[in-house]
């Protein structure tokens, strides 16, 4: 998952896979355009951290990337697969304590992490490599030196979804080229355990929340393309036939 802006101010700028839809009214939540765009504070165009206060939007215009599709990443033979890839509608199956015990997990996830970074992500979910485990990992800030932020989620679940709605334009790695309005909870409630196998329970707001909801959603065996409204899923339906003609017969759409 990457974060792509657009607003009044900057319309039509890609930044990353994500979008903040109504920008100028996010600001005063998000001062920080590291937080904001994750893939800034490593992107090789800039000598120092980005910040809104002291930066223009010149030198975000300067940074504008394609999407990353990595391709086959140092250190592990995961890819990012696309879409109709019959792995991302595929059931996903819980992570027993034994596969949390034996490091089998643990590897799976420092090889995720790898790909996530390598495709400038700030989340990945076990399907999209193809590996069927309710198994999902992020970084908010998207930079490979702040590993300290990095979370884990083993047999994730939302015991609990806010009333309160808000509407962002997303995309996701395995669809390339595609985005699309997504409603989705301000805030969420989860469980889920460590890669220890310890409990955990936390809540999630805005960035984070929408982050974790989309990684969520594939271990359902959703994409987000099936949270488009209708004009929405019209606009990406010749991209969705352009990948499900490249993928050829076996694909699930």
């Amino acid at each position: 998952m990457r974060l792509v802006v657009m607003s009044a101010v900057i319309l039509g700028l890609t930044v990353c896979k994500y979008t903040v839809s109504a920008f100028t009214s996010s600001i005063s939540h998000k001062p920080s355009l590291v937080r904001l765009f994750p893939f800034v504070s490593n992107n090789p165009k800039f000598t120092g951290s980005l910040r809104f206060h002291s930066n223009s939007i010149s030198q975000l215009l300067a940074a504008i990337d394609n999407e990353v599709d990595p391709g086959k990443v140092d250190g592990t033979d995961f890819t990012v697969l696309k879409y109709p890839h019959p792995s991302l509608r595929a059931e996903n199956a819980e992570i027993t304590q034994e596969e949390l015990d034996d490091g089998s997990i643990k590897k799976i996830v420092k090889e995720m992490f790898l790909v996530m970074y390598a495709a400038q992500g700030v989340g990945l979910a076990a399907p999209q490599v193809g590996i069927n485990k309710r198994l999902m990992v992020y970084n908010e800030s998207g930079d490979s030196k702040k590993w300290l932020q990095e979370i884990v989620m083993v047999n994730p679940k939302i015991v609990e979804f806010s009333a309160a709605k808000d509407v962002e334009n997303e995309g996701c790695l395995s669809f390339p080229d595609m985005r699309g309005n997504v409603e989705r909870s301000k805030w969420i409630k989860v469980e889920a355990l460590s890669l220890k196998g310890k409990k955990i329970k936390k809540k999630f707001k805005k960035w984070e929340s929408r982050i974790f909801q989309h990684e969520y959603d594939h271990l359902d065996g959703i994409v987000y393309v099936d949270r488009l409204a209708e004009d929405g899923k019209a606009e990406v339906q010749p991209a969705l036939d352009d990948l499900a003609e490249q993928f050829g017969e076996g694909g699930v759409l």
